[in-house]
């Protein structure tokens, strides 16, 4: 295993294994601290933290290696993942978790659903019967929440695209069509869609908007040629914004922390983590430079005194502990979306993302390097 490999595999273990091992034993409401900046967060945050977690290590748990002690590993953390999903979705559960109480259990399933969607085998097909029926009724009961006119529509699609997946006849193609169609007319150009009617300068093309735009037009995109023909925009402006993406990772491995939800730490990166395990990354980005930035921004953040709590839970923060920094909305189960950077732990160990070293663009141009042009996307707009 490559270096860079190993760290990758260390971290993500380091950062999901609290979570799952908790569930799998039926203790994460006992076990896991619940750190907000406002109010009370008990009744979302177990189910941020499961789905935000299998969202990131789905791929890994579904295409990591079979043997060795990354095998050995991967197997340990696939069965803890089922278990998990079992305590959460079983009615007699003391970790029986909130599909339906408040608006926020739909944003959840959504990841719970997207992580099922990346494992199909590993998080759906071995699952036990019951634990298959329980996991339908719990994302089928998110349809009573009404999505907030945003990047909020993607989860109530994402459920319907895993529901698809998953065999059930009666999934809803108008909650997708409603989702695709919206973000069609919120694209702003460049490879950049606005979070609703307006622009935000932060993360959340790469948070949610991108990677469920690509991941549930590859679940169920053959179903009309209007989706099959948006399919083709999508990846391009995918492509796009993986790019830019790149280009905002500083020699150093840090990055603006622009916007909301710098707490989801280097979850900023999904989609071009997501790009990578694709193997669709731009053709002037070489894999290894990609992979070597990513690192470098690990690195930066989760090596930050105060990232964990002495327990190993992770800290509200941008880079350690800094609860300020949190929204409203933010508590301890939430800041799990950081293990979406993860998603090129999926490639296997041969592949050309894990081959070499490479210079990331900015660190070219910041020591005098020969630099590519940057291009604008034109194209669809």
């Amino acid at each position: 295993m490559s270096d860079d490999r190993k760290y990758w595999v260390d971290t993500l273990v380091q950062i999901a294994q609290p979570v799952l091992r908790s569930l799998s034993h039926r203790q994460l409401a006992v076990e896991m601290p619940v750190e907000a900046r406002a109010g009370d967060r008990s009744d979302y945050t177990y189910l941020e933290a499961l789905g935000r977690t299998l969202a990131g290590i789905a791929p890994w748990l579904e295409q990591g290696p079979r043997s060795g002690d990354e095998g050995e590993l991967r197997s340990q953390m696939a069965m803890m993942a089922r278990q998990a999903i079992e305590a959460a979705t079983d009615p007699a559960s003391p970790d029986y978790m909130n599909f339906t109480k408040g608006g926020q259990p739909v944003v959840d399933a959504a990841f719970l659903a997207n992580a099922v969607l990346r494992a199909p085998n590993e998080l759906y097909a071995l699952l036990a019967e019951e634990v298959k029926e329980n996991l339908i009724t719990a994302l089928l009961a998110t349809r009573k929440i009404r999505p907030v006119f945003s990047n909020w529509l993607l989860f109530s699609a994402m459920i319907e695209a895993a529901l698809s997946r998953m065999g059930v006849e009666q999934w809803d193609r108008m909650r997708v069509d409603y989702a695709l169609r919206q973000h069609e007319q919120w694209y702003k150009g460049d490879g950049a869609y606005g979070d609703g009617p307006a622009f935000h300068w932060d993360y959340y093309n790469s948070f949610v908007i991108q990677p469920m735009l690509v991941d549930i037009l590859d679940a169920v995109g053959d179903q009309f040629e209007d989706w099959a023909a948006l399919r083709v925009n999508v990846l391009e402006r995918a492509e796009r914004y993986a790019a830019v993406l790149e280009r905002m990772i500083s020699p150093e491995g840090t990055y603006p922390p622009l916007g909301r939800s710098l707490a989801y730490r280097f979850g900023a990166f999904q989609h071009l983590s997501l790009m990578a395990l694709r193997e669709e990354l731009p053709e002037k980005l070489l894999p290894a430079q990609v992979r070597c930035a990513l690192t470098a921004v690990m690195k930066r953040q989760i090596e930050m005194p105060g990232t964990f709590d002495e327990h190993g839970w992770l800290r509200i923060g941008f880079a350690g502990s800094q609860p300020a920094i949190g929204e409203a909305y933010i508590s301890t189960g939430s800041l799990y979306l950081c293990t979406t950077v993860f998603l090129a732990l999926g490639l296997s160990p041969e592949a050309d993302f894990w081959q070499g070293e490479a210079e990331w663009t900015s660190l070219k141009a910041w020591s005098g390097g020969m630099v590519e042009l940057d291009v604008a996307l034109y194209s669809d707009f």
